[in-house]
């Protein structure tokens, strides 16, 4: 069955440890075979020190939320379906 096929818990569990050691980020795996196959190329990648860890979790912990990308209060206006960003015209002349 397909279900058979997923990753086991202990792959999981190494898998994120080999991530949180070698400061990489993975994509987690729909299969046993995927999972193994990941692992073989964490454990390939270079330990990061703890001082480059740390100072990662730190930076992006303080890092803004949302980025550039986000919207501000003063940029839309309305609610829902009917919000429309401030000073765009519209066909309706808004």
């Amino acid at each position: 069955m397909a279900t058979d096929d997923r990753p086991t818990a202990k792959q999981q569990r190494f898998l994120r440890s080999l991530a949180q050691s070698t400061g990489t980020s993975f994509t987690p795996p729909a299969t046993k075979w995927e999972a193994s196959a990941e692992i073989k190329r964490l454990k390939g990648v270079g330990r990061s020190s703890s001082h480059e860890r740390q100072a990662d979790r730190q930076a992006v912990q303080s890092a803004p939320r949302g980025g550039a990308a986000r919207v501000t209060p003063g940029e839309v206006t309305g609610y829902g379906s009917s919000a429309h960003w401030k000073g765009a015209s519209g066909a309706e002349g808004n």
